[in-house]
Formats: structure tokens, sequence, C-alpha cells
């Protein structure tokens, strides 16, 4: 599903990737983990070209999502934002209707049958785990829902637009316990139709929702593998280093 070759990322004369190779599968959660300013999120950002706005960047190497290189010139930036959606660390609502956060896309997008987006959108809440907590009050802002509930508004809002994958930059790290559980199990529903990347601080997230891990440090993929291997015997010093919390 998605696959990089030789990727090195350049803020300025800072190298802030260096030569990652990594292949995710289809239907699987990718958890990245490792310290703050490690690249974790720079790398999440490359799927969906979100890099593109900052200035004075630079990407060399290859990334492909379903063997086509989404950096290739032919490729339409919106189109590609289309199949992958993503969740940003903040719940962030538009200051719309619940209805009309999750219609938004649809209606960018040029959608105008009004049947199809009213399917759309109540599919999109169950998907999310949030239609039976909204379906009465579709019409009030979101800004009225808790921040649990915002984030899960946010998923659906991404899977109204249907993508196939999704990219999640640490969606609970602002969460209570019980929302951060909720989205947790919603990643697990969700990976059924859905490619799911994740990037975490939280290592027993990690472990309790990926089936993949990739360990960055300074810019470097260290270690990815299967997640139970990853936990149980990592292969590399550091990575045994980080898990058992002797720095990071």
């Amino acid at each position: 599903m998605i696959e990089t070759k030789n990727i090195n990322f350049y803020y300025g004369d800072f190298q802030a990737l260096k030569n990652i190779d990594i292949k995710m599968e289809a239907n699987s959660v990718t958890a990245f983990i490792g310290p703050s300013g490690c690249g974790k999120s720079t790398f999440l950002r490359l799927f969906n070209r979100m890099n593109d706005m900052i200035e004075n960047t630079r990407l060399e190497g290859t990334c492909k999502i379903q063997q086509k290189d989404i950096y290739h010139k032919s490729v339409c930036v919106d189109t590609l934002r289309r199949n992958v959606g993503m969740v940003f660390q903040k719940p962030n609502p538009f200051p719309k209707s619940i209805f009309e956060n999750v219609a938004y896309g649809l209606r960018v997008n040029g959608m105008g049958n009004k049947k199809f987006i009213e399917q759309r959108v109540e599919e999109s809440l169950k998907a999310a785990a949030l239609w039976d907590e909204v379906k009465d009050k579709l019409k009030k802002s979101a800004y009225e829902l808790s921040g649990g509930q915002q984030q899960r508004l946010c998923i659906a809002r991404a899977l109204a637009i249907s993508p196939s994958i999704l990219l999640m930059d640490e969606p609970a790290s602002a969460l209570d316990p019980i929302s951060t559980s909720k989205i947790e199990e919603l990643i697990h529903q969700l990976k059924k139709e859905y490619t799911i990347v994740i990037v975490t601080h939280n290592m027993q997230q990690a472990a309790r929702v990926s089936d993949y891990t990739g360990f960055f440090m300074l810019g470097e993929l260290v270690e990815y593998s299967e997640t139970k291997k990853m936990f149980l015997n990592p292969k590399k010093k550091a990575t045994q280093n980080y898990i058992t919390g002797r720095f990071g």
C-alpha cells in the first residue's frame, strides 16, 4: 500500500529524515514511535504531501502509494489528499454544525446530492462510533461536543470522502483516558476498511493498536517490524533502550 525508498528530507540545511526505506501493508495499523523531534510527524506528512506547504523544504527519494509515485509531476495533490485522510493531534472541528463538519469535504468536492450527503454523513458518524451520541443534535455546533467527541467527529469528517489511507498524528494525546480508549477501539474497527498510520509518543498505545511499529531516532528509521516482535525482542540496542525507558 505504502512504500518509500531512500527518503531524505530537508528543512533548509537541516536534514530531518535520512535514507528511510519502508513498506506498509494494506488494512493494517502502523505506528511510529521515538523521541520528540526525531522525524516521525515529518515522515507521516509525506504521505499526503502536507510538507509541500512549508517553505524551503526538499525531498529526495521515492514515496509510492499503491505503486504510484505520489511526488510525480502528473499527480493531482487534491486527489491525493482525498485518498489520504488526516487526523491531527488536537481536535479541529470547523465552526459549523456537526452535520456540516462531516459534509464539508463532500460539498468542497462538488457533491450536491442532498440524499447522498445525508447518507454519507450518517455512515461516517457510525464508522467513527459517534452516531448514537449525536444523531439527535446534528444541527448543533461541533464546539458543543467534548474533546473526545470532537476528535471522533474529525475522524468522521476524514472518512466521509472515502479515503483508503488514514493518517493520525498523536490523535489521543490531548484526550482523557476514556476518550483515548474509544479512539483506540475505533482504530481497531477502522483497519478492516482502511490502512492506518499513526504517530504516538505513547508506547503502550502503539503496543495496543498497531500491527507494525517503526522506531525513529535522529531522523533515521532505526527498526521496523511486527509490533509484538519489536516490543518483546527488539533487534537494535537503541530500540531496546527506548522501549525500556533508558532514554528518550
